[in-house]
Formats: C-alpha cells, sequence, structure tokens
C-alpha cells in the first residue's frame, strides 16, 4: 500500500513539460512507482472509494433502465406504433439512436487499435475505459434495430441458420449487413478488451482474498506472468488490432449503406461512407472526454490522464469535426453542381423548410462552430472548457444523424405523400432509457474492474525508467 506521501505527491497539480510549440509532453505526471502505480489504480476496484458518487450515479441509471424496460415491454405489447413513425416517416427515434450509439463506439477501437499499431504511447491511459464504452455503446445500438423490427421475437430469421424450409435470409437487405456488422464488430471489441484485461484481472485476484479472489481468478484463465505468456499475449493482441482496425471503417460504412444504396433525395450520395465514419470517431471521442473528465476529477487520476492525454483528444475533435463539416459542404455542392430538382429541393428544405430547418442550423451552431473553440490551446488542456465542446458535439451528431433520417423522409417526390414526424413520450422514454443501460454497465465497470490498464502504464514507466539509464 502506498504512504500518504505517495498518495500525496501522486494529486499534486504538477505543471506539464511542454514541447518547442507549446504543448505538454507528460504521459504521467508526479514521482510514480510501479507499485505506487499498481495501488493507485487497482485499489479504485478493490476498496472503492467515493462511494457515495458512485452510490447516486448507479441508483440514478438503475432508474433510467428501469424507465428504460417499460417503455420496452409496452412496445412489445402494442407494436411500434406508440412511436411517432408513420408513412412516410417509417425511421425515427429507432434508427436515430441506432447510428448515433453506433458511432459511439468507435473511439474505443479507434484509440485501442490504430492507435496501438502506430505506437501512439498517449492511449496507455485512455483505452481501457473507451474499450469498455464501446461495448456498452454498442449494446445500446443492439438494442434498436430488433425493437424496430416490430417483432423482435423473430430476430433469428436474420441470422442464416439450417432450418427445414430452407429459407435464407434476404443478403440484399440493409438490415441483414448490419447483423453481421454490428455482431463482427461487438465480438471482435469484446476480445480485444478481455484480452488486454487478462494481466490486470491477474493483479487483482492477488491483491484480494475469499470470494472475489476466486471471481478474478476464473477470469484471468491461471495467468501467470511468464514469459510464455506475455509473448502469447502480446502476438494475439496485436492480431486483433490488426483486425479491429479495419472495423473502424467497414461498420459505419456498412451502416451508411442503409440510406446510401435508397434512392431517396438526400440519402442516395457516395461520400455517406467517409462521412459517417469521420462522425463517428467525432461523436466517439467527443463521449469519451464527457465521461472520462468527470471520472479523472472525482477518482484523482490527473496524474494518469494529463494535459498530454487531453491536448492529444482535443486535436482529435477537431479534425474529425472538420471532417464532418466537409461532409455537410459536399452534400449541398453536390445537390447544387447535379443539377437534380430532388436533391437541390432536399437541401433548400433541410435548411429553409418550415418544419425541421431550425434544427439544420442549430446543428450547424452546436457540431460545427462551438466545437472550434478547440483550436484554442488553453480549451484543449482545460478539462471543463473541453468538457462542454465535447457535449456540444455530441448532442450535434445526434441531431444529425435526426436531420438524415427525418428530414429526408418527411416530404417525398410527391406533396400528397407528405407528413411530419411528431416523436411522442415513448420516443423520448426509450432514448432516455438506452443512456440509463449505459450508465448502469459504466457504473458496474468502474466498480469492479480496473478503468486504467495497469499493466501497460507500468510499461511506460518501466520505459522511462530504462531511459534514465
Amino acid at each position: 500500500m502506498p504512504n500518504t506521501l505517495e498518495k500525496v505527491r501522486a494529486r499534486e497539480p504538477i505543471a506539464s513539460e511542454r514541447s518547442p510549440l507549446g504543448f505538454p509532453v507528460r504521459m504521467i505526471e508526479g514521482e510514480a512507482t510501479l507499485g505506487s502505480i499498481t495501488d493507485q489504480i487497482g485499489d479504485i476496484p478493490i476498496q472503492h472509494p467515493h462511494k457515495t458518487f458512485w452510490l447516486m450515479g448507479f441508483v440514478l441509471s438503475i432508474m433510467a433502465l428501469g424507465i428504460f424496460g417499460i417503455a420496452v415491454v409496452y412496445l412489445l405489447y402494442r407494436g411500434i406504433g406508440i412511436w411517432g413513425v408513420n408513412i412516410p416517416v417509417a425511421w425515427g427515434f429507432a434508427i436515430t439512436n441506432f447510428v448515433w450509439w453506433i458511432g459511439i463506439g468507435h473511439a474505443g477501437t479507434f484509440i485501442s487499435a490504430i492507435l496501438l499499431l502506430l505506437n501512439q504511447k498517449w492511449r496507455t491511459s485512455i483505452n481501457r475505459f473507451t474499450e469498455a464504452m464501446t461495448l456498452f455503446a454498442v449494446i445500446c445500438a443492439g438494442m434498436f434495430p430488433l425493437l424496430h423490427l416490430g417483432r423482435p421475437w423473430l430476430f433469428y430469421w436474420l441470422l442464416p441458420y439450417p432450418d427445414m424450409m430452407t429459407l435464407w435470409p434476404q443478403f440484399r437487405s440493409a438490415l441483414v449487413w448490419d447483423v453481421f456488422a454490428v455482431g463482427t464488430y461487438f465480438t471482435v471489441s469484446l476480445l480485444f478488451w478481455y484480452l488486454g484485461l487478462l494481466p490486470d484481472l491477474a493483479t487483482l485476484r492477488d491483491k484480494t482474498s475469499g470470494a472475489r479472489q476466486k471471481v478474478y481468478a476464473f477470469f484471468a484463465l491461471g495467468w501467470r506472468g511468464s514469459a510464455i505468456h506475455w509473448e502469447r499475449h502480446q502476438m494475439a493482441y496485436l492480431i486483433l488490432a490488426g483486425l479491429a482496425t479495419p472495423l473502424v471503417l467497414s461498420v459505419h460504412s456498412v451502416v451508411s449503406f442503409d440510406f446510401s444504396i435508397a434512392l431517396v433525395p438526400g440519402w442516395h450520395s457516395t461520400i455517406f461512407p467517409p462521412y459517417f465514419v469521420a462522425g463517428a470517431i467525432y461523436s466517439g471521442f467527443a463521449m469519451v472526454l464527457n465521461l472520462m473528465l468527470p471520472i479523472r476529477k472525482i477518482y484523482h487520476l490527473e496524474n494518469l490522464i494529463t494535459q498530454r492525454h487531453l491536448n492529444a483528444m482535443g486535436c482529435v475533435l477537431l479534425a474529425t469535426c472538420w471532417m464532418v463539416a466537409y461532409g455537410y459542404i459536399s452534400e449541398a455542392f453536390m445537390a447544387w453542381y447535379s443539377g437534380e430538382v430532388f436533391e437541390r429541393y432536399v437541401m433548400f428544405n433541410r435548411a429553409f423548410g418550415p418544419t425541421y430547418g431550425w434544427a439544420f442550423w442549430v446543428l450547424v451552431g452546436i457540431n460545427v462552430i462551438i466545437p472550434q473553440a478547440a483550436w484554442s490551446r488553453k480549451v484543449r488542456i482545460t478539462p471543463v472548457l473541453l468538457f462542454f465542446a465535447a457535449l456540444s458535439a455530441n448532442a450535434g451528431m445526434w441531431l444529425e444523424r435526426f436531420v438524415i433520417v427525418v428530414q429526408s423522409l418527411h416530404r417525398d417526390f410527391l406533396p400528397s405523400s407528405w407528413g411530419v414526424f411528431k416523436p411522442t413520450i415513448w420516443d423520448w422514454l426509450t432514448l432516455g432509457g438506452s443512456l440509463g443501460l449505459f450508465f448502469t454497465l459504466l457504473f458496474l465497470f468502474i466498480r469492479y474492474l480496473p478503468m486504467i490498464s495497469i499493466t501497460e502504464v507500468r510499461e511506460l514507466i518501466a520505459f522511462k525508467e530504462e531511459s534514465r539509464l
């Protein structure tokens, strides 16, 4: 156990070293040692500090999860008619929430897999947290296509299983593509997260006793930290990182095909796959910041999640923000350049329409303009300012998906087919309830598992000590 002096030193706000351009460079602040890092991270799930905060958040999440359960039960009893969906807007909040949650899950794989292959060490203190966030977001996302089926108990019809009538799924259906894309993404992300967690589970096993030790020992799979264990672990970790990397591009590209393959003005565009991928990473990094910054403050992790991490994530947030903005500009330009009257009308109606025109300008304001504050280094390294910039981006990305889904559908080719989507209370309860499911899983993760990789942070300290020799 670290003594009081070590704990105080680990929590002292130490001025970060700067690069010649003025950017923070230190990935670990204070006089951290291998033992102090193990105790600081491992004691959070073992000793459970800040019980009041955790209990309050968990109770609120459980209440929201209960609301989600009520909404789902009533949906199964009455059908999707309780939502605001109708003709011509047959897709409403459910598909909006699905695309939004899938996008949030992209930051974890990007940070863990791509930055690992690029040997970016600043990922070390945040990769475990983002990987868990990915799993929880994908679980939330997977609920909505099933609920939108109308008969979710027949979801297995989407799977290519052998049956007596030799019926197979329609592989030209975008819904089947989503099943395979999301299923693959969740499976690889789960394996990648669990494989990285193995050494830390063994550490917690050795630091506890009783029933908890047996549980950690069971999931540690007999990890002893031998040379052969580490060799196979690192090899498998790199292989899974290589498999997960193309998933960052493929999964949300497949989701974008749900729209771009349709002959619907506002959807039928080749910009959608890269546009959706950039938006997914954008919203994912924004959600990581919105979750990580409060937890960093409450659990006193400033020495591990330093200004270097905040600055790097703020830079990625700004870069992906401009990619999304380029997608908006490209959509408007191609609608004008194509000369297609329907495409031109959809873009004009999106910006100046009497029903949803306001949503487009609010979207531009909170999704493009406000995050431009990240150009300032002070904003990128100031937790409060960065938190609100990320919160604005998250709200904007949800509103963007709403505009894409609803605004493109509510005015069909014939004026006689026009309609207005009005979300009902059950639409809002389902959205809020999905947040309850997400935060319930997140609080359980914080309570029982190390939210930062102990072994990878110890590697940073070991490399730092070797460089001094």
